[in-house]
């Protein structure tokens, strides 16, 4: 189903020309060697252009002829189609006849019998390279761009007498690149039914393309399809043959996926995992979907912020329901696997079914909160304020991956989400339940039990809910009262019961809250307005009214209740405070 969905991609993109069709892959050029219609050398022609302070490749579209990748092996006899790197143009290093040889060869199979001038002059070129290296001589101590061909990285290719496009922009190549490549006869060579596309028969690929761009996967790149070992084999068969795809929908699917991991709308980078997501069809919802995924920009954390807004406010009215809601839509997540690439997860449905699980999400995080608060959080500011010190790199690999698979599929949140939440909350003694952390702890309770039923349990609501039959809601609620008061009675206070009692408090409350409820007189006496102390122990007497002892011990759920019930409590000091002043 991933390789269908993804041919079917590239199938779309092709179609429109975004994405380089059969026989050619996305490259670059760094020089073009300029040759005369003998194949002498005339100049060097620099195309590079810049990217602050380096240079990079001019991006185009490079022939292709049968390979996965750009990526070489060590045999040096897979040169590519009238360009390559300077040690094949220049046949530098042990190397170099056979990497010469191999340009030739590739020339010759793609054109036995051409007469154009071009193609001509750019064989004779490297037969006289082949036959005494010294024809080089002149480009490899150009003044300006000899050092950088020595080194053998640069890519080149050519372009002959006074036409100004590159050789390999000529008709006659497009010509022969659109044709399916004449196969030499080999033992090793094996014919079958592609397993995406069921065409039969079909020339098998047998080491599948390599992809580039996972977080974490080697830089040389990794493959998704892959045997390398006896074990993972079946029947006698070796390599990708145990899962047979024709080796052109090998080139277009890994193209399709290369182009996705590329891209900077369709690729996002949560936890470990590298996850790229597209529709069957064109759809605005391909670009909006990253906005409740990436990470925003360090120097504009709101950004995100106000594009989560804008989608919301979409799927809100309706817009990506209506607009080709029943194309399906794809979200492939995948991590480093030492030379594979893994599969984290695989989700496919409507944009419709999509657009309303990010509103239901969206809905379950909603919180009263102070003024300046975003109004959306974005997942990165969720993953972040739970992570150790607050810190992006401390996001914990499979909370994010589990974290995005939940929301995918509208399941409830992962039992690690809560954890988390519930361990920074006790390990920061300075903030605790910060409106983002409470928003995330009341929609993790609120998910979970729209999933496990159970008619003892109340929703937790968006703002305070006095009678709320949790033990743990009405603690949290009591806690936030007992630090108000000693707050008012000692103004000026540095540290509160919050930096102390807190995590005691949360979790074993038959420990600290008799102790509490002493100091509480004590702070009453101290405070002058007597109207507030009635209206104080007025209050006091009503959260009590809701259980009957101190238990004892509070699980994860009721710890993670005890959190809303606090801050729902805080903050309605702030936003009702005329409920505690005297009438």
């Amino acid at each position: 189903m991933i390789l269908q969905a993804l041919k079917e991609y590239y199938d779309r993109k092709a179609a429109d020309g975004k994405i380089a069709k059969d026989g050619w892959i996305k490259g670059g050029i760094d020089f073009l060697i300029e040759l005369d219609d003998d194949g002498n050398y005339i100049d060097v022609k620099d195309l590079r252009e810049n990217d602050g302070k380096k240079k990079t490749s001019r991006p185009m579209n490079v022939p292709n002829i049968g390979k996965q990748s750009l990526k070489h092996t060590n045999s040096g006899k897979d040169a590519n189609l009238l360009w390559d790197n300077a040690s094949f143009v220049l046949g530098l290093g042990d190397k170099g006849d056979l990497r010469l040889a191999s340009m030739i060869k590739a020339i010759d199979c793609w054109f036995k019998e051409t007469k154009d001038r071009q193609i001509l002059a750019v064989r004779n070129f490297l037969e006289k390279g082949l036959a005494g290296r010294s024809h080089f001589n002149e480009i490899l101590s150009h003044p300006n761009y000899g050092e950088i061909l020595n080194e053998g990285n640069a890519k080149v290719s050519f372009r002959v007498g006074t036409n100004q496009n590159i050789v390999f922009e000529i008709e006659e190549v497009s010509i022969a690149l659109s044709k399916e490549p004449e196969t030499e006869s080999s033992d090793k060579n094996v014919w079958g039914t592609c397993l995406v596309t069921g065409n039969s028969p079909v020339l098998i690929e047998q080491t599948h393309p390599v992809t580039k761009g996972v977080w974490g996967a080697q830089s040389s790149g990794a493959c998704i399809v892959s045997f390398n070992k006896d074990s993972f084999n079946s029947f006698k068969k070796t390599q990708s043959v145990n899962s047979p795809i024709s080796k052109v929908t090998a080139i277009q699917y890994g193209k399709a996926l290369n182009t996705l991991l590329a891209s900077e709308n369709q690729c996002i980078h949560i936890g470990d995992a590298t996850t790229v997501f597209w529709s069957a069809k064109a759809t605005s919802f391909e670009s909006d979907f990253s906005t409740i995924f990436a990470e925003p920009p360090k120097d504009n954390p709101d950004a995100g912020t106000r594009k989560i807004k804008a989608l919301y406010e979409s799927v809100n009215s309706g817009a990506f329901i209506n607009e080709k809601g029943d194309s399906l839509f794809y979200v492939l997540g995948l991590a480093p696997n030492a030379a594979r690439i893994a599969v984290r997860f695989w989700q496919v449905g409507t944009v419709a079914e999509f657009a309303e699980r990010i509103k239901r999400h969206f809905d379950d995080l909603t919180i009263i909160k102070p003024p300046k608060e975003p109004e959306y959080y974005s997942i990165w500011r969720l993953l972040v304020n739970v992570a150790s010190q607050d810190k992006s790199e401390n996001i914990p690999p499979n909370v994010a991956g589990d974290f995005m698979r939940s929301i995918l599929t509208g399941a409830p949140y992962p039992a690690t989400l809560l954890q988390a939440a519930l361990r920074r909350i006790h390990s920061d003694t300075e903030n605790r339940v910060k409106p983002v952390r409470a928003a995330l702890t009341k929609a993790y309770l609120n998910r979970y039990h729209r999933i496990h039923i159970n008619t003892k349990h109340k929703e937790l609501f968006m703002s305070l809910d006095e009678s709320q039959p949790s033990i743990g809601y009405q603690l949290g609620r009591l806690f936030a009262v007992l630090e108000k008061i000693q707050e008012e009675a000692n103004p000026g206070l540095n540290a509160t019961i919050r930096e102390r009692y807190y995590g005691a408090a949360c979790a074993s409350p038959v420990t600290v809250f008799a102790n509490l409820m002493r100091l509480k007189n004590h702070h009453l006496t101290k405070m002058e307005n007597k109207g507030r102390v009635v209206n104080f122990e007025r209050l006091l007497a009503e959260i009590i009214g809701h259980f009957d002892d101190f238990p004892g011990h509070l699980d994860l759920h009721e710890q993670g209740r005890f959190a809303v019930g606090y801050y729902h409590q805080r903050q309605d000091f702030f936003t009702k405070k005329e409920d505690l002043t005297e009438k």
